[in-house]
């Protein structure tokens, strides 16, 4: 909010005065640009660049309020998709979702805005669900350039809207459910609605245009001023290296675990092993290599990532229906949360709010929610480190 408010457009993505850098894409920055807008009236020192570890009383109330008042946002996806849902399903999503344990922890303590984010991912979904596949597309393209570690949905959002929306006809439930019941495999019912003419043309057009027009406004003014390579460069900084400080509970936690056994196990067993100290436990972020086991670069990680989403993507090319989208949205969330770069542990909300969605359908979504919410809110306990807030654990 400081460099956004203090600094030159073309230095928001240059300025260096704290750790605390903007990495976060263009439209975010101007987000955060309209809440200095507010906040120099009521506290002009918090607007200040050199106000490090600045905390008074109005910077905190008024901080709290903003992540209040953003997750209007969510509150209002929400209520939207309990819209003609049981009174028991109405109370669950609620809970679920606006009581959730790790919203409280990350945007309510440490004053920061994923429910607003993911409040646009629900928006996202519930407008591809209802057939309105353009106002979905902004959304998520409005998502994205907020925050673009939601792109791990991109392959999810292509695949269902070339075969449901671009390719395929626009029928009604009734026709639909017709030729299935002369026992036609669902890709084989698909099939026979494959629009391949001007139709599909016009609406791949479409989709297209409206994300670019998003792309255009975020980052438009600074390709501008030249300032695109830095952005590139804020956006995906591996130099950090492939965990966070502290480790996100995802396959490269086990993965680093297993190194650091191997490197007390194998010496014992007189293997020769070359084991820096306190190497990936030492609280810091940057670049480690592990001492037996290969040390994966990001192409790796981003290769296993699209591995582990390619069942999911093809069971969506044969089954493109608007109740497959929701699971093969968290499906891709969870798959960039256990393979991805430098994974942060509270990037496991973007799977456990959407899944809520979809606890109350089923005892098995419901077993499924409430196993990963329960691991996922019990990683995020350590952010809760100072004395004040131990009641809250």
């Amino acid at each position: 909010m400081a460099i956004t408010h203090s600094l030159p457009l073309e230095k928001w993505y240059l300025d260096e005065t704290s750790e605390w850098t903007l990495d976060y894409p263009p439209l975010f920055a101007w987000f955060e640009w309209c809440l200095s807008q507010v906040a120099r009236y009521i506290d002009p020192q918090m607007v200040q660049l050199e106000s490090l570890n600045y905390a008074s009383d109005a910077c905190i109330i008024f901080q709290r309020s903003s992540v209040m008042v953003s997750e209007l946002v969510l509150i209002a996806a929400v209520a939207c998709a309990c819209r003609g849902a049981t009174e028991e399903k109405r109370v669950l999503m609620y809970l679920l979702i606006l009581g959730s344990p790790g919203l409280l922890l990350v945007d309510h303590i440490h004053f920061q805005y994923n429910g607003m984010l993911l409040g646009l991912l629900l928006w996202s979904i519930i407008w591809i669900q209802e057939g309105r596949h353009i106002a979905g597309s902004i959304a998520f393209a409005v998502l994205v350039n907020m925050k673009h570690l939601y792109a791990c949905l991109a392959p999810v959002y292509l695949i269902y809207l070339q075969r449901h929306y671009c390719s395929v006809i626009t029928v009604g439930k009734h026709l639909y459910a017709c030729l299935a019941a002369v026992h036609l495999h669902e890709s084989a019912v698909s099939a026979c609605l494959i629009c391949r003419g001007p139709k599909a043309v016009q609406r791949f057009v479409a989709l297209g245009a409206a994300v670019v027009a998003v792309c255009g406004v975020s980052f438009g003014p600074f390709v501008v001023a030249g300032q695109l390579p830095q952005i590139l460069a804020r956006l995906f900084p591996f130099g950090r290296g492939l965990c966070h400080a502290y480790w996100a509970a995802n396959f490269w936690a086990l993965y680093s675990c297993a190194d650091k056994a191997l490197a007390v196990i194998l010496p014992r067993l007189g293997l020769p092993v070359t084991a820096p100290e306190a190497y990936m436990t030492g609280g810091l972020v940057q670049v480690t290599q592990f001492a037996v086991l290969p040390s994966p670069s990001p192409s790796i990680t981003l290769l296993l990532v699209l591995l582990a989403l390619l069942p999911c993507l093809f069971s969506l090319w044969q089954r493109p229906r608007p109740e497959s989208f929701l699971p093969a949205a968290v499906y891709a969330c969870l798959c960039s949360f256990m393979f991805g770069y430098h994974v942060h542990e509270k990037a496991i909300l973007m799977v456990t709010i959407p899944m809520a969605l979809a606890a109350a359908d089923s005892q098995w979504n419901a077993r499924q929610c409430f196993v990963l919410s329960t691991v996922g809110h019990v990683a995020l306990m350590p952010l809760l480190f100072t004395e004040q807030e131990y009641p809250i654990k």
